[in-house]
């Protein structure tokens, strides 16, 4: 089992990331940040985070978009706003179906969000400094296990909310 932490839209937040990375680092193989940290690649809340660049980050040296395969999986990570997130996954699902990705991590509508599409499973962690339709500031840990994907779903406050855990079986 293979275990990853997504985080997204903190906004300047370094505190809370490193508060995060402490908690979760000896258990995670992978940690990934879908942008808009608004932090330099360089700073030490945004060491070990797989980063790609937000509609609010200026640092050049991130990415607009990255693939990192895991467990057997490709998960393709991107902030979201060249693909119009907030309104349809539509287009981030055709970039996924190209690039064969399995999971899909984004961010950029502050939004909690996990939702199977035709064998994808598509994972918005939320924001751990603006949220949006909830009051948590949420983030997620992944858990893969072959083809099942098991979500937990953390407030950076009050740790794990149980009732959001869910689980997704992913075609072989």
């Amino acid at each position: 089992m293979k275990k990853v932490l997504i985080v997204s839209d903190s906004h300047g937040l370094d505190e809370e990331l490193q508060i995060i990375k402490k908690r979760h680092e000896a258990e995670v193989d992978l940690m990934i940040h879908c942008g808009d940290s608004e932090l330099p690649e360089s700073f030490y809340a945004m060491q070990g985070f797989t980063t790609v660049k937000g509609n609010c980050d200026f640092e050049t040296k991130f990415p607009d978009e990255k693939t990192v395969e895991l467990a057997g999986r490709i998960i393709f990570i991107t902030h979201g706003h060249h693909y119009s997130v907030k309104n349809t996954l539509m287009n981030l699902d055709y970039r996924a179906k190209e690039l064969n990705a399995d999971i899909v991590c984004f961010g950029h509508s502050h939004v909690l969000r996990a939702e199977l599409v035709d064998g994808t499973l598509f994972i918005n962690p939320g924001s751990i400094r603006l949220p949006r339709k909830r009051l948590e500031k949420t983030y997620v840990l992944l858990e893969i296990a072959g083809d099942t994907i098991n979500m937990r779903v953390f407030d950076t406050d009050s740790g794990e909310i149980p009732e959001l855990a869910r689980e997704f079986s992913l075609p072989q």
